[in-house]
């Protein structure tokens, strides 16, 4: 799928793609986005999770396709233009039949809204963000989480930590900025077992900006962030504007900036770079992780 849309690093802008599942109007990062197809049958697999309703094989490559409707416990459609939605991030390629397909807008990250805990109480929740377009209230679903919710063995991979070995401990201070909750406990725990005590968790980029800036203020900067680490897909402010902020800055441009995310891939990767990065690592390689602060806090 072509946008025809470049966006520029650092700017907290992203692409909505707008999508129909019964009555309700939900929203995915175009980053996301490989192509958008019209919904045939797929192969149905033997004993596969309920909301996987089978396989297709577009250029000698096998997709799992998910029924979202059903995942979001809505009735099947009867409209007749059905579409799947084929994303890759976590490096995996995975189709979402949804009912209809809106269209793309261009959006700051600066609109869309953190759910509040009446949504995402106690990690379940799947909204990422709410953002109003066109007079609709659009949700931002955590694809992340509905693949992990189906398959666990996609998330976060903490069994890296146990194969890393006996760990010194660090109290080097780390700044978090991670606006999911179940990911950002994962990303604490796991990191507290490899040894790293001392961190400072966020739920995005403008609350980690906020921590830097009260630090700066204080006269603490030195002593409370040594390493920042940031997802990239957050609302209020992602974390590319982030990394673009902190290496923009004299005043903070010397502290490495790890940039953790599902959505890191080539193009992701270049931008990153661009933006001064110091290290970045696909989500679910929460050992790799750990080896690249070691890098940075150990050296």
């Amino acid at each position: 799928m072509e946008t025809n849309i470049l966006l520029e690093s650092g700017t907290n802008e992203l692409e909505i793609l707008e999508f129909r599942v019964g009555d309700n109007f939900y929203g995915i990062n175009v980053a996301k986005v490989r192509e958008i197809l019209p919904f045939k049958a797929p192969t149905p697999i033997p004993n596969a999770h309920p909301c996987i309703e089978g396989i297709f094989m577009p250029r000698d490559e096998i997709i799992t396709v998910i029924d979202l409707a059903k995942h979001l416990h809505m009735p099947a459609t009867q409209l007749g233009k059905d579409m799947l939605i084929v994303t890759n991030f976590n490096k995996l390629n995975i189709g979402f039949h949804v009912h209809s397909v809106v269209g793309i807008s261009r959006v700051s990250w600066a609109e869309i809204s953190k759910p509040d805990a009446t949504l995402n109480g106690n990690g379940t929740g799947i909204a990422t963000g709410i953002i109003k377009l066109a007079g609709k209230l659009i949700v931002i679903l955590d694809f992340e989480k509905i693949i992990s919710d189906i398959s666990p063995e996609t998330g976060l991979k903490v069994s890296d930590i146990d194969q890393l070995g006996p760990r010194q401990r660090n109290t080097a201070p780390i700044l978090i900025a991670e606006d999911s909750a179940l990911l950002g406990k994962l990303i604490s725990e796991s990191l507290i077992k490899a040894g790293y005590t001392n961190i400072t968790m966020t739920t995005n980029g403008q609350e980690a900006w906020d921590k830097l800036n009260e630090y700066k203020t204080e006269g603490t900067l030195e002593q409370k962030v040594k390493l920042v680490i940031t997802d990239i897909e957050m609302p209020q402010m992602d974390g590319h504007r982030l990394t673009k902020l902190i290496k923009d800055s004299s005043a903070f441009s010397h502290i490495p900036v790890v940039i953790f995310s599902s959505l890191v891939n080539d193009e992701m990767r270049r931008k990153g770079e661009a933006l001064g990065a110091d290290a970045q690592l696909s989500k679910p390689e929460i050992g790799y992780l750990v080896e690249a602060i070691d890098k940075i806090l150990w050296q």
